[in-house]
């Protein structure tokens, strides 16, 4: 029985951990990733978890934010995104499916702010 909706995606924890870091970061760089949908639905979970403590938008919150992602990363996150979400109690990423990619057949999806 499976609970919870965390993947291991076939890499150890610290592995998992930068994968998430990277993604998340060009996620808030850029508003929309190409990716599977396998990574897309579990960085969705990862991405609300961020957004909720930008939300908070006080000195603690900017230093758990700094621990993982760089400073223009964590100011962008803070003044631009929060601020967007603020009526919003969650949801705050959208996943599109694409269809099979055709190298391997891996599903692929889009994962934009909503």
């Amino acid at each position: 029985m499976r609970r919870g909706k965390n993947v291991k995606l076939g890499r150890e924890k610290v592995q998992r951990q930068a994968l998430y870091k990277s993604l998340a970061t060009a996620l808030i760089d850029h508003g929309k990733i190409k990716t599977t949908s396998t990574k897309a639905k579990s960085l969705s979970s990862f991405v609300d978890k961020i957004i909720t403590t930008a939300k908070k938008q006080n000195l603690s919150a900017r230093r758990e934010l700094a621990r993982t992602f760089p400073p223009k990363i964590v100011k962008k996150l803070v003044d631009e995104l929060a601020p967007r979400f603020n009526d919003k109690k969650g949801g705050y990423t959208r996943v599109i499916r694409l269809g099979q990619r055709k190298s391997d057949g891996a599903e692929m999806a889009i994962i934009e702010w909503t």
